[in-house]
C-alpha cells in the first residue's frame, strides 16, 4: 500500500475497502449494541480499534482505515452533535460569522484524545503489512453538516452563506483548515501511516467555488501536514469532481486520488494515473448484488488501472446491505488478478 502511494506499480494491487468495518458485519454489530451511541463507540479505544481489525481479520485487507467519524472535529469544537437511528447526524446549526463564536479549540485535542489512543493502539495491534489510515472531513464537506445541521440535498443554507458572505464564511473554512491539519499530524503522530481527506460534497460546487473552498483549503491542509511529516502520503478524495478532478490532482497538492463510482477507469488512467496514483472505484452496489456483475466490474477496472500506481477500493463507502460473502468473493478476485490478468 505504501509503496503504490509512492509512485510504484505492484504487481497484484492493494486493496481496501471505505467503510470497510461497519454495520454490514455482523460483529461489528455486536460490539456495536454493547457501546452505546455511534459516538461512544468512536471514543472508546477499545472498541474503536476491534472494530477497525475486524474486516482486517476476514478479508486480509491491505490496509485498515481508523474507526471514527468525519463530525468529531465539529463535536471537538463545541458544536452539539447526536446521531438519530435512521436520520443520520444532526448538529446545532452555525449559520453565521457570528456564530462562530460557539466554537472553541480550547480543548480541542483533550477531547479528541480517545481517538489518538485508538490510532497507537491500532499502530502495535496491526501487522506489519498492513497500512494504518488516518483520516479526516475535507473542511467544504464537514462545513456542510455544521452548517446545514445534518445531510442535506440542496445545500442551500451553507451555499447561501458563502456566496453572500465569503469573508465570514471564509474564517469557518480557514478554522477547519487548521484544526483539520492539526487533527491529521496528531494522527501521524500516534502512528497512521497514510491519511486520507473525505470530501463528499465537493460535487455540490460550481468551478469557482470548488476552486475556492476545495482546491484552496486541501492545498493549505497538505502543506502543513508535509512541513511537519514530509513522507507520509495524503490520499484526497473529492466525490463528484467530474472533469474538476484534473484541476484538483494537478493543485491540490496531494499523493493520491480517490476516484469515485461515476469516474470511467480508461478516462482516470489516461488523465489522472499518468500524474499520480489512483484508487477506486468499484460502485458499492454491485458489492450487493454480487455475481457475475460484481466478478465483470472488478475485471474491467484492473483491466483499465492495474500494473501501474494503483489502490483498489470502492467509488464510495460499503453499505449496510452488502453481503459478507460478496467482500470475500472481491478480495479473492483481486488477489488472483496478476494470474487472470
Amino acid at each position: 500500500m505504501l509503496a503504490t502511494l509512492k509512485g510504484e506499480a505492484c504487481q497484484s494491487p492493494p486493496f481496501w475497502l471505505m467503510r470497510q468495518a461497519g454495520r454490514y458485519l455482523p460483529e461489528y454489530r455486536e460490539l456495536r449494541a454493547k457501546a452505546g451511541s455511534f459516538l461512544d463507540l468512536c471514543y472508546n479505544p477499545e472498541f474503536a480499534t476491534e472494530v477497525t481489525l475486524q474486516p482486517i481479520r476476514r478479508y486480509g485487507m491491505d490496509a485498515a482505515i481508523l474507526f471514527s467519524d468525519i463530525l468529531v472535529v465539529p463535536h471537538a469544537l463545541g458544536q452539539p452533535l447526536d446521531y438519530l437511528e435512521g436520520e443520520g447526524p444532526k448538529l446545532d446549526p452555525v449559520r453565521s460569522a457570528g456564530e462562530l463564536k460557539r466554537l472553541s479549540t480550547a480543548n480541542f485535542h483533550d477531547r479528541l484524545a480517545p481517538v489518538y489512543e485508538t490510532v497507537r493502539r491500532l499502530s502495535k495491534a496491526l501487522p506489519p503489512e498492513v497500512t494504518l489510515i488516518g483520516f479526516a472531513g475535507s473542511p467544504w464537506t464537514v462545513a456542510t453538516y455544521m452548517v446545514e445541521g445534518g445531510g442535506s440535498k440542496e445545500f442551500a443554507h451553507i451555499k447561501t452563506w458563502a456566496y453572500k458572505d465569503p469573508v465570514g464564511f471564509g474564517a469557518l473554512i480557514d478554522l477547519l483548515v487548521d484544526v483539520t491539519a492539526d487533527y491529521l499530524i496528531a494522527q501521524i503522530d500516534a502512528g497512521a501511516e497514510t491519511v486520507q481527506l473525505f470530501d463528499s460534497w465537493a460535487g455540490v460546487l460550481p468551478v469557482g467555488a470548488f476552486r475556492r473552498y476545495v482546491i484552496e483549503p486541501t492545498r493549505r491542509i497538505v502543506a502543513k501536514i508535509k512541513a511537519k511529516h514530509p513522507n507520509t502520503p495524503v490520499i484526497g478524495f473529492p466525490r463528484g469532481a467530474g472533469l474538476l478532478y484534473e484541476d484538483y490532482v494537478t493543485e491540490a497538492g496531494v499523493d493520491a486520488v480517490g476516484l469515485d463510482t461515476t469516474v470511467p477507469p480508461v478516462w482516470a488512467a489516461r488523465n489522472l494515473q499518468t500524474r499520480l496514483p489512483v484508487q477506486g472505484n468499484l460502485d458499492p452496489i454491485l458489492l450487493v448484488a454480487g455475481g457475475e456483475a460484481q466478478r465483470k466490474a472488478v475485471d474491467e477496472i484492473l483491466e483499465a488501472l492495474a500494473g501501474r500506481p494503483f489502490v483498489f477500493n470502492l467509488g464510495h463507502g460499503i453499505t449496510q446491505q452488502t453481503p459478507p460473502e460478496h467482500v470475500a468473493a472481491l478480495a479473492k478476485q483481486i488477489k488472483a488478478w496478476p494470474e487472470r490478468g
